[in-house]
């Protein structure tokens, strides 16, 4: 039997929408790593006052890409410099759709002249793999899935540890007996352990000073117990699958946009391509706001943030439409930051809530009718409330202006998009995204 295609998956459904959207989702937490080690309020805090330890061993997505053509198929359907980009360099990786609507996004590790790494969501390596092979461009590619998704269960090709925190230098330092060399922000340098070689990427997340170690799997053991052991001293905590997904709610990143990829009919060939049950047909939409058309759930790369990335001295898919949109009205990436009481009352019935976390997009109002959509929303428990990374008109953008949040499961095809559900309001404030005053002034300095 035929391994059902995304656009299979369309047809039979009737629509994108209807295929994708699926009122009280659960949403997405890393596999194989315990949900809590300590509590994740301890966790968020780890990463705030100490050291944190994170394993993103299992949940990531990993392409290998390398050939002649591996830098001409990235810089011709990537928005990025690749005039500029050094060996051991990484970059947030940036493909787009000819109506210039991110794929999604996905960190680009250069290994060799003409190798490349790219991990994340497999959206994007879906994108680059198809019209590499369309194209005929001389380049290979080896995959390595999520631990999840991989054939046989077997183990990751990679480790990936990340330490993070103020105390994150000195715990590295006791490691390694002494300070890592010098680094520029997103670049890595070689590192030893006890003769077993690897990478550490400066990196950070929520602002905090930090790297990621990178090496192969037959490593992993001894590096994560290298780690516990000098941290604990100074009061080391791993970090769970639970308070893993909310660091992005405070540094400014969204995950997983909805790929801007489902109704162009130019890329009915693509659609058949990928397969349904990939994270195309499968990543679930949900929430108070609703559309029947899935192009109101695109975003551009400059709504996300990307800008400053995208380079246009050369050409590249969809380099057109970003050049028109690049002064045209658009949405402006915020945080919300919501009302506890309304948190206590809406979300926990009048107690404590626990732990939210929602990739939901909720209609975000004021007086003047829909103005935004939240991306994604969690508990922040350093902060004291729920924060919500979203999406708002540009004139409703500046900080301390008061919102509301309708909290609430539209439940889909049938009822009216602008119908009055009953849903409660939450208040919210909006504040600026990066939230985290070190990730937004000094995070990439260096």
């Amino acid at each position: 039997m035929a391994i059902p295609s995304l656009q299979d998956g369309i047809d039979k459904a009737g629509s994108p929408v209807a295929l994708l959207w699926r009122p009280n989702a659960e949403p997405w937490t890393p596999e194989v790593v315990e949900r809590e080690y300590v509590g994740w309020r301890q966790e968020q805090a780890a990463w705030h006052e100490g050291v944190a330890l994170l394993n993103l061993s299992h949940h990531m997505y990993d392409l290998w890409i390398e050939g002649p053509d591996a830098t001409r198929v990235l810089a011709e359907y990537g928005a990025n410099n690749f005039e500029k980009f050094a060996i051991g360099q990484a970059k947030q990786y940036i493909p787009v759709t000819r109506d210039g609507k991110i794929v999604t996004d996905g960190i680009l590790l250069r290994r060799a002249e003409d190798k490349y790494l790219l991990s994340g969501v497999p959206a994007a390596q879906h994108w680059v793999q198809y019209h590499a092979e369309k194209g005929g461009y001389d380049v290979a590619f080896e995959t390595d899935p999520s631990s999840a998704f991989r054939p046989g269960g077997g183990d990751p090709k990679l480790f990936r540890y990340q330490l993070q925190g103020p105390l994150a230098l000195e715990l590295i330092e006791n490691v390694f007996g002494g300070p890592l060399p010098e680094t520029k922000f997103f670049h890595s340098t070689p590192v030893t352990l006890d003769g077993r070689s690897f990478e550490a990427l400066r990196h950070g997340m929520a602002g905090q000073a930090g790297y990621e170690f990178i090496g192969p799997w037959e490593h992993a053991g001894y590096v994560h117990e290298a780690f516990l052991k000098a941290g604990e001293p100074l009061g080391l905590v791993q970090v769970g699958a639970l308070a893993y997904t909310t660091p992005s709610v405070e540094s400014g990143w969204i995950p997983s946009p909805v790929p801007g990829i489902y109704a162009d009919p130019e890329l009915a060939e693509y659609r058949a391509w990928l397969p349904l049950f990939g994270i195309e047909g499968k990543r679930p939409l949900n929430g108070s706001y609703f559309s029947e058309d899935i192009e109101d759930f695109y975003v551009s790369p400059y709504e996300l943030g990307y800008g400053r990335l995208i380079h246009f001295g050369h050409d590249f898919h969809g380099r057109d439409a970003l050049l028109k949109a690049k002064d045209e009205p658009r949405r402006t990436k915020v945080t919300l930051v919501f009302d506890a009481d309304d948190v206590r009352r809406v979300v926990g019935g009048g107690a404590d809530p626990g732990f939210v976390l929602t990739y939901a997009r909720h209609r975000v109002e004021t007086s003047a009718g829909l103005v935004g959509a939240t991306m994604q929303t969690a508990s922040i428990d350093p902060v004291g409330t729920v924060l919500a990374q979203t999406l708002i008109d540009s004139a409703h953008a500046e900080p301390g202006t008061e919102v509301t949040v309708v909290w609430g499961e539209h439940p889909g095809l049938g009822t009216d998009p602008e119908a009055d559900l009953g849903f409660p309001r939450i208040r919210a404030t909006v504040q600026a995204s990066p939230f985290d005053r070190h990730a937004r002034t000094e995070y990439r300095r260096g």
